[in-house]
């Protein structure tokens, strides 16, 4: 396996304007991927997905997402106990159920609730665009960043499943101690700004806001249009910035 958190590393201080930059910071650590056959990066929504646009855009790669939600703590959703994903994929933190008094109960109930709003958004984001084919490829999958990391273990654990060639996985910031443990699921982890003293992903962003149901759509439709509607896309959310 090979592990790139020093790659185009930034000073802690510095961090990103916003997941547009952030996307395109990336994909300098991700050159060398440019020209792998069939290459396929995969977002996890919502944050994900305009730091993935920036990113398959500058490989020239196919742009899709992979669903999968957090389950958070029934007191602190902000707080990772675990993630789903889908085929039944669920991954749990150690020590739950059981850890800060999680009951059994309680992570069924949690997990209930975002297998629904996973269907949701698969319906709302897919239509009834079929998933694409990942056997034999190389994968990169992305996220806006990795804290505890258990939604992007999930995601590893379903693109794993499916006999993919090589998977990568790419953040603009993460957890040092997370990376290292996806360090042991991916064959590559690529990711820029790893400091010590992680907090919160939002921190490296000096704009953060949450990405909406409505800006995924659009890039993902710009991402499945032809060349030509995805370049006037393309300018038109220029001029808006």
């Amino acid at each position: 396996m090979i592990t790139s958190f020093a790659c185009c590393t930034m000073p802690d201080t510095d961090g990103y304007k916003d997941r547009t930059h952030a996307g395109r910071q990336l994909a300098r650590c991700l050159r060398h991927l440019t020209g792998q056959p069939e290459l396929l990066v995969l977002c996890l929504p919502r944050g994900g997905v305009p730091v993935a646009f920036e990113v398959a855009r500058a490989l020239g790669a196919e742009l899709d997402v992979l669903l999968v939600r957090k389950l958070g703590m029934p007191h602190n959703e902000e707080y990772a106990m675990g993630a789903i994903g889908s085929g039944g994929v669920r991954v749990l933190q150690p020590g739950v159920p059981g850890l800060m008094g999680v009951t059994q109960e309680q992570v069924e109930q949690v997990t209930a609730r975002e297998l629904a709003e996973l269907d949701r958004r698969n319906r709302l984001y897919r239509g009834g665009r079929q998933p694409p084919r990942l056997q034999g490829r190389c994968v990169i999958l992305v996220d806006d960043g990795i804290a505890t990391g258990a939604s992007m273990l999930a995601a590893v654990r379903v693109v794993r499943g499916q006999q993919v060639a090589r998977l990568v996985v790419a953040a603009p910031v993460g957890a040092p101690a997370t990376l290292a443990r996806l360090e042991r699921e991916a064959d590559e982890v690529v990711c820029p700004l790893a400091p010590p003293r992680f907090h919160a992903v939002g921190q490296y962003y000096r704009a953060f806001e949450q990405t909406d149901d409505e800006e995924v759509q659009d890039l993902l439709a710009q991402a499945w249009a032809g060349p030509a509607a995805r370049q006037g896309n393309q300018d038109n959310r220029k001029e808006r910035t």
